[in-house]
């Protein structure tokens, strides 16, 4: 069994705590620059939370690539039909987030940071471009700068789920 992260050396400590802290930093920023220059300064947020999950958990089954990027499009297409159905409405959030949580388990990629994408088309004027940008384009860019900054960290990287 591994010991409290207390009590590592603070070397090791410090590059524990200090690796994901940077990489999250740097994909924040990054994908809040991005939304930024597209005009669309929401469209980073259902990537908020992914981030600290890739970041800081890397090997965890949630932060497989596969899961990451099917989940938050199960997770958006889910929102969306729910919206396109039923209209924006707390109604249309809940059996939208209740249709992702199935489509994202029945597909084994549960990403839970995803679910913000069922929620937001409740609340917000997103159409089916939603689908594509932010969410499938933001997703692979995710999962790719994860990959890269986890291999250059040599803190290794979670390759099950794209091949």
């Amino acid at each position: 069994m591994a010991s409290p992260i207390w009590k590592k050396p603070a070397p090791a400590l410090l590059r524990t705590a200090a690796i994901p802290a940077i990489g999250g930093a740097l994909a924040i920023g990054l994908m809040a620059l991005a939304a930024r220059l597209s005009g669309h300064p929401v469209l980073s947020y259902p990537f908020t939370t992914s981030i600290v999950l890739v970041m800081a958990a890397p090997q965890s089954r949630p932060a497989r690539p596969r899961n990451v990027v099917v989940g938050h499009l199960a997770s958006a297409a889910a929102g969306l039909v729910t919206v396109a159905l039923l209209g924006p409405s707390d109604l249309s959030a809940a059996i939208g987030v209740g249709l992702a949580i199935a489509l994202m388990v029945a597909a084994d990629a549960l990403h839970p940071p995803a679910g913000i994408n069922a929620l937001m088309p409740s609340y917000l004027p997103l159409d089916w471009q939603f689908l594509v940008m932010p969410v499938g384009l933001g997703a692979l860019a995710l999962v790719l700068f994860a990959k890269a900054y986890h291999r250059l960290a040599g803190t290794g990287s979670n390759d099950g789920g794209l091949t």
